[in-house]
């Protein structure tokens, strides 16, 4: 048989598949020959006869397609062939493949099986070999390995391969693959079984594709060819034929312009879902061969030796822990666990649990104490419930009820974080007992898990910016060949030469439009050879057209453009995410090493041109240090700066305009790669945006997310050999010196530089004293940022030093290490360290710390680090800290410059997290996109339309948990939800339009799940708010001093959305205020009625006070600290336990809400008059109020203790896009507030002072009153008034049909004020104990009255009496009066219309109260009235109490007078304006006086005012005395002697701060002057 037969038997084998789906071979000829050769129709016909050039040695254009059955093979990547000898320049250029020295004529069926995948073009011979490829010292040099050397030809056939394999300079035709099988993507596999899906979209051309000549092509059926070709396969676009090939890429990158169309099929978009697999271990490499031996190789994400590195270090994470190893694949949450120092506090405490199991009937109480075990209350609850001795507890764990936690059995109770806050709310523990086999343990990983490679790209979809793709393999494939067609004719044409000019730059324009827009020196050299052409129109171009009528010239002008655009392929292939290469990885040779630390050249490199903007430069930058004096982590920035021209006008004005210079952009990139090998070779760098206003990070990548963003390139120069850091070990020897050993002088001053907490504001002296006195300071273990900060110089030959510092530094507590991962410690080997010490950190304190270490990842040089191995390890080993560190990823995934940093981590941590927790996660992201959408459409709509839009929107829940049995809430994992609650839904009335949602709990045991959601608020703001006061709150208790702080969960799951969670029993201090009207921010009542209602008893009404005293001295320190403003009476709320906490933290850091040009928030922090009157327990100041003071200072003190902690987690967060935390001023305002450089006298006098001007400043209620005022617009309609003494709503049916009222007396009170209040007899209908007796004031009658007036109209309600009396209100035959009018006001009431009389104030108001049913209390009758107080000085009488605080140090004696206490009131029955006054015995001569402020009128004076004695010699305090005086300040300068003491100070030792109470008495009464 003929091999033309053959041929034309196996191409019809080949297309019946194709005509199987409709289409014929004729017509799939036709659509491909529009496709790929319309433009070139005309131009075949013209040159069909006319004879080419002797030296070309072409053929008739007429090319019959070559037989579709003969594959051409895959070359092999290692194979070397020469090129064949002799012939012209296409000769040269192609290779092995002598078919294509036929340009019109037919091509040569067979072709060498050992081609080479040649990866780069032979460089240009002859007069363009001039131009330099790459940045060489020498010009014209050529590479090592170059394919052939000066005055060499091509080597004979079958010579030895050469050293370096370079593609030819003529770019690849596009051929038509036709493969057999599966192979061909392009073609549907032979036999497919019945139903296959078949896909001709798919391109992966492997051999020649069959072209079409003119006299094939009939233009009649060409366009319904096409027409019907395109309606065929509408269908198949979405679909995948079987057997496609792995690592083809899975979608264009955004980056890019779009591609230009190819000229035939594209390939089919991929489904999202259809991911590509990547892996660390060697791929086999797949190339692209086509009829000129150029060859794109085909690789997986592993091209990127970083990227492949860092998939190495995952699979050896991973293997470390397996899927076996149970202790850290639990697959459930563990409830987390308190501090050692927290566990010791509750050691002693009694513990009443309750225990709940199918196992048993009816709960189990058990009272054990703090130190009880897990275990061991599980042994006993087996005990009790199976009465056997021999269980085994290992099978069973017990379950927080109502959250999916679960108890570690080693814990103790004490040291579990639900125990502590159930014991502070008093809340009852409520446990479920469970078998360990039957927990739900679906988020362990699995053997599938451990088996499947490290992989950056999977379960993309849970990334919104996710790793994105460049321009595929094959269409850049199209469209080379398409550059090759048009320089096919361009050498060819001797006719109409400016139309193939025009031709062949349009398709260079479109390669580089492709290739980020981005043209090389190179490539602009090589068209400039050309003439100008429409498309192309400068004045460096060719002028005289006739050079370019020799063919020779020609040919020279599309080597040298051929080699600019192969040189701009690889270029782009090393700076961009190319799922190919122009070379496979192994034929790249490397090069030998040299050490940094032995390269004295110096920095340089030039800058070409900025791309996307014609701007182009020749500027070579050399810096004026040594390779060898480079940091290993060395950072080169790149700014782009601009002057606009200036307008028209005068030379004054031109030279003002000229002057001014904007930056355009900036962009860094590191000296050194991941490997420390220094960089080489062109480089392209997009430009990120310069904003005013913000800082530039100190790291970064390139700017390619978005499509018009400038490129520069950069030029490095190129090196024999490679020049790379090596880390030098540790010195030898490194001095240590005793603190004490340096001079007091030296002592003082390193001191003052030490206090200052923080690197931010070291000066010049300050970090070179801090240096040169290193030796001296490693006493204290947290001055090592400090230290470190004031290196003078980080290069190799300084490293040993630093090292050896480091090695002999004692090791740094957690807080202090995160100091050293700040950006100013890019050194690897420190921040290695660090992260070293930090390794020690428990998980429930590591998520205290995760945003800060998360947002430090920003600093680290490459990928992989210590720190980015630190959190996926704790990520595996833990639930919780993975799902916390996957929402910050997310959310860190919209910082742009750090994008592609947060994508590979976020990909990593989804690799290693398992299936189970990869599905939770994307339940979650599920769920919070519907509720996104929610809240968007809530806030958008009308106000009187929003609840049934909530409605209508909350379907889409429904139908998600229709879909999933079950979702965790993003704000904890803990919360397992299974439905949401539609009815019980709402929104609050504020400008974000918050969602109030319920949710209903997996767990029948817990109660439904309350959160709130919020769109259109930034909640990171929030979410570090409440992270630095949790801290707070920690250390406080670690030191004993529990606040009782409410700590609530607040969680951004991205930009301008989150969740926050909602306090139960808690309302603003709005709505306790306005109970008492509009004007209640006024009243002083309003918190101590409302905490009274809530607590009827007195041991509950102390209980709530002190809570609030603690809770309220808490918030006063953390606001001030923080500089929380916007400070309105709607966003502090108050629990009914007397929790006070504060909530909405969208003004921090002194970024105060202005009004208008005024400051709204004019007080350091709230602090109010009825906030005092609780801690006072009535308008004057009592001894509470000094416990309060002193709650405060000690708080203050304690976390100024830490000031380096919170300044280093406020630091770590600069570079976040906090809007308030962008720059030092921001982090000032929390080092002036902290005043790290004060003793703890003065700052405790500092605080006392801003205690008192909030508490004076009538600005904050003036606020509240205005926000009172603001916010009646959202009332709503369906909001029932209540009673502000009441403390719960009764109803008609709840306590029965009142029959009858009379008020039958009155009785005289003098608690909580003096005046009268009326017993009422209340009957109701079947009650057998008989009437009621209630006690009411007239002013409880006159709310009641008020309340019903919001519901009912006037008209409905009967007349109240008048208020307001002329002469005495409160005497007999006034209470008489007003007893009787309100008989018949009560008679009305009772009588009126149904839905008044039976309204639920009308029943709640005559409901009994606790005071009801005690009497005497509240309300103290006539004869329970106390004793009259009287002022009657006795001598020797105690006159009070009076507490100070002594200390001695350094011949000064320091004496702060703190508080005064149970001073007795004046003659006159008023309270006297109390100071305190000093003399130091003996004193014959009263030169020793000092004395405090006066305080106004009081029993209960603070001070905290610091008197000194200077001069004071340690042996004199033996026979010295403090004389005290406490002095009333009277008119006329008379003042009144209230008490005095005598202290010695015989036992007072230096050093020592001795702080008592001491007893006040009286010798005589005296007037002092």
């Amino acid at each position: 048989m003929s091999a033309a037969q053959t041929q034309k038997e196996s191409g019809e084998a080949g297309w019946a598949p194709l005509e199987a789906l409709g289409l014929s071979q004729k017509e799939l000829v036709l659509a491909e020959a529009l496709q790929m050769e319309y433009d070139a129709l005309s131009r075949l016909k013209q040159d069909k006869g006319v004879p080419a050039g002797p030296e070309s040695g072409s053929k008739p254009v007429s090319r019959p397609p070559p037989p579709p059955s003969i594959e051409r093979p895959r070359p092999v990547p290692s194979g070397h062939v020469s090129s064949p000898p002799g012939g012209n320049l296409l000769r040269g250029l192609s290779g092995s493949d002598s078919s294509l020295n036929q340009p019109a004529g037919s091509r040569s069926p067979t072709r060498s099986p050992t081609r080479p995948p040649l990866s780069r073009p032979a460089p240009p011979r002859g007069p363009l070999s001039k131009e330099p490829l790459y940045i060489l010292d020498g010009e014209g040099d050529l590479l090592p390995g170059s394919r052939y050397g000066p005055g060499s030809s091509p080597a004979p056939k079958g010579a030895p391969p050469p050293t370096d394999d370079m593609p030819p300079a003529i770019p690849p035709r596009n051929p038509l693959p036709q493969l057999s099988g599966s192979d061909n993507p392009f073609l549907p596999p032979r036999g497919p079984p019945p139903g296959a899906p078949h896909d001709v979209n798919l391109f992966t051309p492997d051999v020649d594709r069959p072209k079409v000549t003119s006299e094939e092509v009939t233009y009649e059926s060409l366009n319904a060819a096409l027409s019907r070709l395109n309606s065929e396969r509408q269908g198949q676009r979405s679909r995948r034929a079987s057997g496609e090939p792995p690592g083809k890429p899975v979608a264009r990158s955004k980056t890019l312009p779009p591609q230009v169309p190819p000229r035939t099929y594209m390939p089919a978009p991929k489904s999202k879902r259809n991911l590509r697999r990547v892996s660390a271990d060697p791929v086999a490499l797949e190339s692209r061969a086509n009829g000129f031996s150029y060859e794109l190789f085909k690789v997986s994400e592993d091209r990127d030796e970083e990227v492949a590195a860092y998939c190495h270090m995952l699979d050896i994470l991973r293997s470390a822990d397996p899927c076996g190893e149970r202790s850290r694949n639990t697959g459930f949450v563990w409830s987390p666990s308190v501090s050692q120092e927290e566990l010791q506090q509750g050691l002693g405490v009694s513990v009443k649990v309750t225990v709940i199991s199918d196992h048993f009937r009816e709960p189990l109480t058990f009272t054990c104490d703090g130190s009880s075990t897990v275990d061991l209350l599980i042994y006993q609850t087996l005990c009790y419930a199976q009465e056997d001795l021999d269980v085994d507890v290992e099978q069973y764990l017990l379950k927080v009820c109502g959250q999916a936690e679960f108890l570690s059995n080693s814990q103790t109770l004490a040291g579990l974080e639900y125990v502590q806050q159930c014991l502070k709310y008093e809340w009852d523990i409520r446990l479920l007992l469970t078998k360990r086999a039957s927990i739900n343990t679906e988020l362990a990983r699995t053997e599938e898990d451990d088996k499947m490679a490290s992989t950056m790209n999977h379960c993309i979809l849970l990334q919104e910016r996710p790793i994105r793709q460049t321009v595929t393999r094959e269409a850049l494939t199209l469209l080379l060949d398409t550059y090759h067609n048009e320089a096919e004719a361009f050498i060819l044409s001797e006719a109409e030469l400016l139309l193939h000019v025009e031709r062949l730059v349009q398709s260079v324009k479109a390669l580089c439009s492709t290739l980020a827009s981005v043209e090389s020196a190179d490539l602009t050299s090589a068209l400039s050879q050309l003439p100008a052409c429409p498309c192309r129109l400068q004045p460096k171009v060719q002028k005289d057209i006739s050079v370019l009528a020799v063919k020779g010239n020609r040919e020279k002008v599309v080597e040298r453009l051929t080699v600019a655009i192969l040189d701009q392929v690889e270029l782009y292939c090393s700076t961009f995410n190319a799922n190919f290469h122009t070379a496979p990885p192994s034929s790249r040779s490397t090069a030998p090493i040299q050490e940094a630390g032995v390269v004295n050249n110096v920095l340089s490199f030039s800058v070409y041109s900025a791309h996307r903007v014609p701007i182009t430069w020749a500027a070579r930058v050399c810096f004026p240090v040594q390779i060898n004096q480079l940091p290993r982590e060395s950072q080169l920035t790149v700014t782009l700066y601009a002057t606009a021209l200036p307008p028209p006008g005068g030379t004054e004005e031109k030279g003002k305009q000229r002057r001014s210079i904007d930056a355009l952009g900036w962009v860094t990139m590191p000296l050194f790669n991941f490997r420390h090998v220094l960089t080489c070779g062109r480089k392209l760098l997009g430009l990120w945006p310069s904003i005013p206003g913000s800082g530039n990070a100190r790291s970064s990548s390139p700017n390619f997310s978005q499509p018009d963003s400038v490129i520069l390139q950069v030029d490095f120069p190129t090196s024999a050999f490679e020049v790379r850091f090596s880390t030098p070990g540790p010195a030898d020897f490194c001095p240590q010196y005793e603190f004490s050993r340096l001079d007091t002088a030296s002592q003082r001053q390193l001191q003052d530089v030490l206090h200052k907490k923080s690197l931010f504001w070291l000066t010049v002296e300050d970090r070179r004293l801090l240096w040169e006195k290193r030796a001296f300071c490693q006493e204290e273990s947290a001055a090592l940022p400090l230290v470190l900060a004031s290196a003078p110089c980080w290069q190799w030959s300084c490293l040993p030093d630093i090292y050896a510092l480091l090695r002999q530094w004692a090791c740094l507590s957690h807080m202090d290490a995160l100091g050293l991962l700040h950006a100013s410690f890019p050194d690897q080997e420190l921040r290695r360290t660090a992260v070293q010490w930090m390794d020690s950190i428990s998980d429930p304190e590591l998520l205290d710390f995760l945003p800060q270490l998360v947002q430090a990842l920003k600093y680290e040089c490459y990928l992989d680090s210590a720190l980015v191995r630190f959190l996926l390890r704790r990520a595996i080993g833990d639930v919780r800290i993975a799902h916390y560190l996957f929402w910050l990823l997310k959310d860190a995934l919209q910082d742009r410059q750090f994008s592609g940093r947060y994508q590979h981590l976020l990909a990593a941590l989804l690799c290693c997290a398992g299936r189970g927790l990869r599905e939770e996660f994307e339940r979650q992201c599920w769920m919070v996109s519907v509720l996104a959408k929610v809240a968007q459409r809530v806030r958008d709509a009308m106000a009187s339309n929003r609840q049934t839009v909530l409605r209508e929107g909350l379907d889409e829940m429904k139908q998600f948990f229709s879909v999933n049995s079950s979702c965790r809430m993003p704000l904890n994992p803990a919360l397992l939800v299974k439905a949401i609650n539609v009815q019980s839904c709402s929104f609050f009335n504020s400008n974000a339009v918050p969602l109030k949602l319920s949710f209903q709990n997996v767990d029948p045991h817990g109660d439904n799940i309350n959160v709130i959601f919020k769109s259109g608020d930034d909640l990171r703001q929030d979410m570090l708010t409440l992270q630095i006061i949790r801290i707070m709150n920690r250390i406080w208790i670690q030191e004993g001093l529990d606040m009782r702080m409410v700590i609530f969960r607040c969680f951004a799951t991205g930009r301008g959305r989150g969740m926050v969670e909602m306090i139960p029993q808690a309302e603003t201090l709005r709505k306790i205020q306005v109970e008492h009207g509009v004007t209640g921010s006024f009243k002083d009542r309003p918190l101590a009625d409302w905490l009274q209602k809530h607590n009827p008893t007195d041991d509950q009404y102390e209980k709530a006070v002190e809570n609030f005293i603690y809770s309220c001295a808490g918030c006063c320190v953390a606001t001030y600290i923080l500089g929380i403003c916007d400070r309105h009476n709607d966003n502090i709320m108050l629990k009914t336990s007397g929790h006070m906490f504060h909530i909405d933290f969208g003004k921090f850091l002194g970024h105060a809400q202005m009004f208008g040009n005024i400051k709204r928030d004019r007080a350091p922090f709230v602090f109010t008059s009825d906030m005092a009157y609780v801690i006072n327990g009535g308008d004057k100041p009592s001894s509470r109020f000094h416990d309060f003071v002193d709650l405060c200072c000690e708080a203050y003190n304690l976390i100024r203790k830490h000031a380096h902690l919170f300044l280093n987690l406020l630091g770590l967060m600069l570079s976040c896009g906090i809007p308030e935390l962008s720059d030092l001023e921001d982090l000032k305002y929390v080092y002036d507030a902290l005043r790290p450089h004060e003793s703890e006298a003065d700052a405790t006098m500092y605080f006392t002072r801003l205690i008192e001007s909030s508490l004076g400043s009538v600005a904050t209620k003036l606020n509240f009153f205005i926000h009172n005022l603001a916010q009646m617009k959202f009332a709503s309609s369906e909001e029932r008034p209540v009673l502000t003494f009441a403390p719960r709503v009764h109803t008609l049916k709840s306590d029965g049909l009142i029959r009858n009222l009379y008020v039958c007396r009155h009785i005289r009170t003098y608690s909580p004020s003096k005046g009268y209040a009326f017993v009422v007899k209340v009957e109701r209908e079947g009650l057998q104990q008989g009437a009621a007796l209630v006690q009411r004031s007239f002013e409880e009658f006159h709310e009641l009255h008020c309340k019903l007036r919001l519901i009912f109209p006037s008209s409905k309600l009967p007349s109240f009496p008048s208020r307001f009396v002329i002469g005495r209100s409160r005497g007999d035959s006034m209470a008489d009066r007003r007893k009787d009018e309100l008989n018949g006001y009560v008679w009305h009431l009772v009588h009126a219309a149904p839905e008044v009389a039976q309204c639920d104030l009308i029943y709640t108001f005559f409901h009994p109260l606790p005071r009801d049913e005690r009497p005497g209390t509240p309300l103290q009758p006539l004869h329970n009235k106390p004793a009259e107080l009287s002022w009657s000085p006795t001598s020797g009488k105690d006159m009070g109490e009076v507490k100070l605080s002594i200390s001695y140090k350094s011949d000064k004696l320091f004496i702060m007078v703190m508080h005064i206490r149970g001073l007795q009131p004046l003659q006159d029955g008023t309270d006297p304006d109390p100071y305190v006054k000093l003399y130091l015995l003996p004193d014959p001569q009263k030169t020793s006086k000092k004395k405090t402020k006066a305080a106004r009128r009081t029993c209960n004076p603070t001070y905290n005012e610091m008197l000194v004695y200077e001069r004071i010699p340690h042996g004199d305090l033996d026979q010295r005395v403090i004389h005290l005086r406490v002095l009333g300040d009277g008119p006329f300068w008379e003042n009144s002697l209230l008490g005095e003491t005598f202290i010695p100070l015989k036992k007072l030792l230096p050093g020592q701060h001795w702080v008592d109470w001491h007893r006040l008495g009286l010798e005589g009464l005296e007037v002092a002057r």
